[in-house]
């Protein structure tokens, strides 16, 4: 059994700008010992500029991203970003990526959807070897061909590597996946996984798609805690993240969370849940959410039934549990974990 790790996962903004309030609680989770930070972005902020002011304000604790988006910025975009905060940083980035959902890539983006697990897979091998900086970049790949030599081309494009020389060739690559062939695919050409929720008590779920994973391979589920001595209270916020994710993050024809859930063992109350959500009856919606399900994804309930279940995920291939909250917060979960 391994000591679990922990993470601040601060998600992305929301309507407003946290302002100094995310660096006071990176600054916090690092005095207490904390091992990285996180930071996402949805169709409001990126990730990579709150992550880099954050940096700039915190000395040990490593920086990831919760995720990058593929399709926010060019795999070069990408890699030169990541070359630029693991500079600044002294070496402490994590670059954590994901394809989002077609309604977002389409919708706010404007490319398609297509073969997203192909996508990833391309991706990833433009920007290791932009920071391998072995030799001038080329790519025969389907999406990200390099040099450009398409429609509108001048055919004038030519290879090459960074200027700029990475002080780390090997800065670790997570991705964001949920999908059987992406998960497989994840364990293979990745350095970790960043599962949007997980179970100890379901691995079954994943262990056949986990068996390529490399010694080190990183496993780094966002873990919702909430300490309340009444479980139905304590299992409301999770229960509520999971109606708003299976319901409506996604089409009633596609939606990955929804997916997930059935795959974990809840496929009949899944498709109510959805159906529930997308007649407008959010609250039963929620209450639809079975009581089982959250409970197996969070850390819920008094501190002393928490601690208990906290040996469940040491027990666990998890190697850093990532979570969020206020100060307080901040300090119950390192006295429960680390």
């Amino acid at each position: 059994m391994a000591k679990i790790s922990l993470g601040l996962n601060l998600g992305y903004w929301g309507a407003l700008c946290p302002g100094e309030n995310h660096t006071v609680m990176a600054q916090e989770a690092e005095r207490l010992g904390y091992d990285s930070v996180w930071m996402a972005e949805s169709w409001g902020n990126d990730c990579f500029t709150p992550l880099a002011w954050i940096g700039a304000q915190t000395s040990t604790i490593r920086l990831g991203t919760s995720i990058a988006q593929l399709s926010a910025r060019t795999p070069a975009a990408c890699a030169m970003a990541t070359l630029a905060i693991d500079a600044l940083s002294g070496g402490r980035f994590s670059l954590g990526l994901g394809v989002s959902g077609p309604q977002v890539v389409e919708g706010w983006y404007g490319q398609p959807y297509s073969k997203p697990v192909t996508r990833t897979r391309e991706y990833v091998d433009i920007v290791r070897k932009i920071l391998a900086r072995e030799a001038p970049v080329t790519s025969d790949g389907e999406f990200y061909p390099l040099p450009y030599d398409g429609p509108g081309s001048w055919g004038m494009g030519k290879p090459l590597k960074p200027i700029t020389h990475p002080i780390r060739k090997d800065v670790p690559i997570f991705i964001g996946a949920e999908g059987p062939k992406n998960v497989t695919q994840t364990a293979e050409i990745a350095d970790g996984w960043l599962p949007l929720y997980y179970s100890p008590y379901r691995q079954d779920v994943y262990a056949d798609q986990l068996t390529a994973a490399k010694p080190g391979f990183e496993i780094c589920p966002t873990v919702l805690v909430n300490i309340n001595d009444d479980m139905e209270q304590a299992l409301y916020p999770v229960k509520a993240m999971l109606g708003f994710y299976i319901g409506g993050m996604g089409s009633a024809k596609r939606n990955f969370h929804k997916e997930l859930m059935a795959r974990m063992g809840f496929p009949d109350e899944a498709d109510e849940v959805q159906r529930l959500f997308l007649e407008g009856k959010r609250d039963e919606a929620i209450a639809a959410v079975p009581d089982q399900f959250a409970d197996d994804i969070s850390l819920a309930g008094p501190k002393d039934r928490i601690k208990e279940r906290l040996v469940d995920w040491e027990n666990s291939p998890v190697t850093t549990m990532l979570v969020n909250g206020d100060v307080n917060f901040l300090r119950e979960m390192a006295e429960l974990a680390l």
